[in-house]
């Protein structure tokens, strides 16, 4: 059997036209600032960040993502460590994202170490306050999910409650005025489970994903305590309002508020700054633009089924 090579060269393959392809890409590098930082600065390494989050969800379930064998005798020394190194990397990345954010805006007076090490500081101070809103969100699956069999299932296999967990994490970084880390944070937990949470969104106590595929929430949207929601729902923007230059304008409140107690079942999609009021249910696949009062059920009617007889 020919080698690749020799097989290669008897086909006599045209290269003639590389030379110039590598030209035109090696200009456009030059035009299109942006979209390459070959010259730049180092950006935050999308690797390290799946490992930070890795470490982070060890600290708050602790003996479900290492092969470690841990017990309280000695758990003191095991998570001190881990969390020393979540403190290190994670303000190696902020610093990362704060440098390229002074770059492009052309700041000189941030004292970006300072703020990489005092934010990664506060996240790791909140930690307990997280973990402990997190187990709330493991105790509203279970009770939400009569296929639940234990908590353990639900931190092992749960999408919503992996997804939730990056998100609660990814959003005190978003409060926090850090570019660029808290959306891949964010697009970590997509790639996993194809659920997309922006990390702006605020999510209540209590919150429970089921399934989970499929879900969308904006970045202004506000979810209460007990919310529900299962599959395909989308909590989205009706529309973009745009400036007497036609820019979009961003920073303003474009997506839903749902209050305590909802329920929004599979397929719903629910667009703009409206509020579903506390207690109530949306059914599956309506399309909502507009607020309901608290205590309201609203479905699609029902199609008058015909039954064909022989």
């Amino acid at each position: 059997m020919e080698n690749c090579s020799e097989e290669c060269i008897k086909r006599k393959i045209p290269a003639n036209f590389i030379p110039e392809v590598i030209n035109e890409l090696s200009s456009s590098y030059k035009n299109m600032q942006g979209i390459n930082h070959i010259a730049g600065i180092n950006l935050p390494s999308r690797k390290e960040i799946a490992l930070i989050l890795k470490d982070i969800r060890e600290i708050i379930f602790p003996g479900f993502a290492e092969k470690k064998i841990i017990n309280l005798e000695n758990a003191h020394y095991f998570i001190g460590d881990i969390v020393s190194r979540v403190y290190i990397e994670l303000s190696r990345q902020i610093t990362r994202s704060l440098r390229y954010h002074c770059t492009i805006n052309k700041c000189s007076e941030c004292d970006i170490y300072k703020q990489a090490d005092d934010t990664a500081a506060n996240l790791i101070k909140k930690l307990p306050e997280i973990r402990n809103t997190l187990k709330n969100d493991v105790v509203a699956a279970y009770e939400g999910d009569p296929a639940a069999k234990s908590f353990e299932e639900i931190i092992l296999s749960y999408p919503g409650i992996y997804t939730v967990t990056v998100h609660r994490v990814a959003h005190e970084l978003y409060s926090a005025g850090i570019p660029l880390l808290p959306r891949m944070m964010a697009s970590l937990a997509y790639s996993d489970t194809g659920i997309d949470i922006h990390p702006g969104a605020k999510l209540g106590n209590n919150f429970f994903i089921d399934h989970g595929a499929g879900v969308v929430i904006g970045e202004t949207a506000n979810i209460g305590d007990n919310v529900k929601i299962y599959q395909g729902v989308t909590l989205g923007a009706l529309s973009f309002p745009k400036d007497e230059n036609g820019n979009i304008v961003k920073g303003i409140k474009r997506h839903p508020t749902l209050e305590d107690n909802v329920t929004v079942y599979s397929g719903a999609t629910v667009l703009g700054d409206i509020t579903i009021g506390h207690d109530s249910v949306i059914g599956g696949n309506v399309w909502l633009t507009e607020s309901i009062s608290p205590n309201t059920v609203l479905t699609i009617p029902k199609p008058e089924l015909k039954v064909k007889t022989k």
